[in-house]
């Protein structure tokens, strides 16, 4: 295994490096990607977990929301990934119903994603009601990545994206999931937009790492969409959302030039010509 470029430490991320970075209070940076380059590029730059997410159904597929999104349309994506990656650990979101109807269903399902992607684990969303899946899936040996609180595969019930977590009650029912999750074997949780304290309280309350998004900096690590990250992605802007580059108007800028050059007949020159 060659070690990349811009990396340092193990030269192939585990459950067992994850888990080591939490009690050394290492922290965990997590991207999504959804294609081979881009994968590739991640890893080259340290990024310790890749998320193939469903939200690839909005910023691949142009939807509204991750509910399209198909367990073959993931595991096409998935194997793009996992080819492009030597480093980093490699999750790949159930999607939408490919759990929900039956704690079997979702353990075949999960399998199936590990036997043909490669990838290193999956991650489901939800807290008790999914405790015997991730039990049922982490004793099979495929490590579960857990994801609460905004669950976007529920946002029809939530009936938007508004923060979770904020009501007493509902702030006790994230913590019940959460040491359920830890419970039944998931190697780590994601926390989505819910307030940094309670962000906060888990994360101390657990002995596995916490990956936040919108959930403060107290987590273990944190996760943002690459697609928001870089600038790709402009039909929205989360507050929790930092933009280190703005490659939207990058890529127009340069495309604008080249059909300015074609167009012109200023490409291609002598030198770019055989």
């Amino acid at each position: 295994m060659k070690q990349m470029q811009g990396t340092s430490g193990p030269k192939k991320v585990t459950t067992k490096v994850i888990s080591l970075m939490k009690r050394e209070k290492t922290p965990i940076a997590c991207l999504t990607a959804y294609d081979y380059l881009t994968a590739r590029l991640l890893d080259q730059s340290g990024v310790d977990i890749i998320l193939v997410g469903d939200s690839l159904g909005m910023v691949v597929q142009g939807h509204d929301t991750t509910l399209p999104v198909t367990l073959d349309e993931m595991i096409y994506h998935a194997k793009a990934v996992v080819r492009g990656v030597d480093r980093a650990m490699v999750i790949v979101d159930m999607p939408f119903m490919s759990y929900q109807a039956n704690d079997e269903e979702g353990f075949r399902n999960a399998g199936r994603i590990m036997k043909e992607t490669g990838a290193g684990g999956v991650k489901f969303e939800g807290g008790e009601r999914i405790a015997r899946l991730v039990e049922m899936t982490v004793r099979a040996g495929i490590p579960v990545m857990g994801h609460l609180g905004l669950t976007p595969q529920s946002i029809h019930q939530f009936g938007g994206y508004t923060p979770r977590g904020t009501t007493t009650e509902e702030a006790k029912q994230i913590l019940r999931d959460a040491k359920v999750l830890e419970e039944a074997g998931a190697f780590c949780i994601v926390l989505e937009k819910i307030p940094a304290q309670l962000a906060a309280k888990i994360t101390k309350l657990l002995s596995i790492p916490t990956i936040g998004i919108g959930a403060g900096v107290h987590c273990d690590g944190q996760i943002l969409v690459v697609s928001d990250m870089l600038g790709l992605y402009e039909d929205f802007h989360p507050r929790f959302v930092r933009r280190y580059a703005h490659l939207a108007e990058t890529i127009r800028t340069s495309v604008a030039q080249y059909v300015h050059d074609v167009k012109e007949r200023t490409f291609p020159n002598e030198k770019e010509s055989y």
